[in-house]
């Protein structure tokens, strides 16, 4: 289990799955949300979380064909850092617009470092290779 989620297949699969949610949620962020009554700052936020998730499933999928081609071990690092960075980070923005609890909010900035972290890994594979 371990090598699957440290390799290339993991880093595609999530790639696929952080792609396709984060287009439905896009849409829905347009489209549903507008009856809620959310502030502009509530839908700026939810565009946000979309954005972040969509980069990051783009990166995610760059760094898996990177890593079939023997790309560095610090690319398996990215991928996981990515992944649960956009659940926290995006994942809890999601929650507090949709009306989630208040305690979610310290979540996001924990999944923002996490992106950091796998982008700081993906530039030591890139000086390492």
């Amino acid at each position: 289990m371990t090598s699957f989620i440290t390799g290339a297949s993991f880093q595609a699969l999530a790639a696929s799955a952080l792609g396709l949610t984060g287009v439905m949620l896009g849409a829905f962020g347009a489209h549903g949300l507008a009856a809620r009554g959310l502030t502009p700052a509530q839908l700026s936020s939810w565009d946000t979380a979309v954005q972040y998730q969509l980069i990051h499933a783009l990166a995610l999928l760059a760094t898996s064909i990177w890593l079939r081609q023997s790309g560095p071990s610090e690319l398996s690092i990215s991928g996981i850092a990515w992944v649960v960075g956009v659940v926290l980070f995006s994942g809890s923005i999601y929650m507090l617009v949709l009306g989630g609890s208040r305690w979610m909010g310290p979540i996001t900035p924990l999944g923002g470092v996490s992106l950091i972290i796998g982008w700081g890994a993906l530039l030591v594979a890139a000086y390492r290779s």
